[in-house]
């Protein structure tokens, strides 16, 4: 996953939008949004090559979203998988389900947002491990620091807000604001390379590219009353749609 915008506790009627796109290479196995057999109350799509997730929602209560960061270098073959944090901290079991005492060095530059109850959490382990307690609001984030300015980051809040205080209706609306490809004059270009050499260094929220693209646009919606909806849509390597999902669930109160 390679940017995403959320809002915690920000609007009377949704206590968490959770929106981001998942940019990766075609070639690279996943499978859709789905319920995951073998952990109970996980819906998540599931990378195929590593068997973990990018993105997910749990029935106890929790949502979590992992990007890779740039400026530490390429990812090592002998780390552990990203996607793996991920589905350990959402199940709350497994090697890294505490995310007090998971063992962040052990994996490639990540930053990951966690929503577990009524609090949020921003974990990264570059340049060194930390976690950070969030407070309510919107945030944005992409493959740099949380919040850094960068075009497209900005343009995903703005497109999230610009939602919010319109009326905050249909949230499979918002798949229009992941689909955006002009890139705003608004923002800082990031300044570290990508571990993606075909990702460009600044770039779109939604990136057509043949090799290395937006695959999933995901939108995760939970009401005050602990409605909630994940929502998926896929790209093949043109950029075009060729599938879509939703999954309903519900969080404890």
């Amino acid at each position: 996953m390679c940017i995403m915008a959320m809002a915690w506790r920000a609007h009377r009627r949704w206590q968490l939008i959770l929106i981001g796109n998942r940019d990766e290479y075609h070639a690279r196995p996943a499978a859709p949004i789905a319920r995951w057999a073998g952990r109970p109350g996980l819906i998540a799509g599931r990378d195929l090559q590593s068997g973990g997730t990018w993105l997910g929602v749990s029935e106890a209560g929790r949502a979590a979203i992992v990007t890779n960061l740039r400026g530490h270098g390429g990812p090592r073959s002998d780390r552990a998988s990203r996607g793996a944090l991920v589905t350990d901290l959402l199940a709350g079991d497994g090697r890294y389900g505490d995310a007090e005492q998971a063992a962040l060095e052990d994996f490639n530059p990540f930053n990951l947002v966690l929503v577990d109850g009524a609090s949020a959490h921003f974990l990264t382990n570059r340049p060194a491990p930390m976690r950070a307690a969030l407070t309510p609001g919107l945030y944005g984030l992409s493959n740099g620091a949380l919040d850094a300015p960068w075009p497209k980051t900005l343009a995903l809040k703005e497109g999230l807000l610009g939602w919010l205080t319109g009326g905050a209706e249909q949230p499979e609306r918002l798949f229009d604001v992941l689909r955006r490809e002009d890139l705003p004059d608004a923002g800082i270009a990031p300044t570290a390379p990508s571990d993606a050499p075909d990702e460009a260094a600044a770039s779109p929220i939604f990136i057509r590219n043949a090799i290395y693209g937006t695959r999933f646009s995901t939108i995760v919606a939970i009401d005050a009353e602990g409605r909630g909806r994940i929502m998926e849509r896929r790209f093949d390597r043109h950029g075009a749609q060729n599938g879509e999902d939703g999954i309903a669930f519900r969080w404890p109160d």
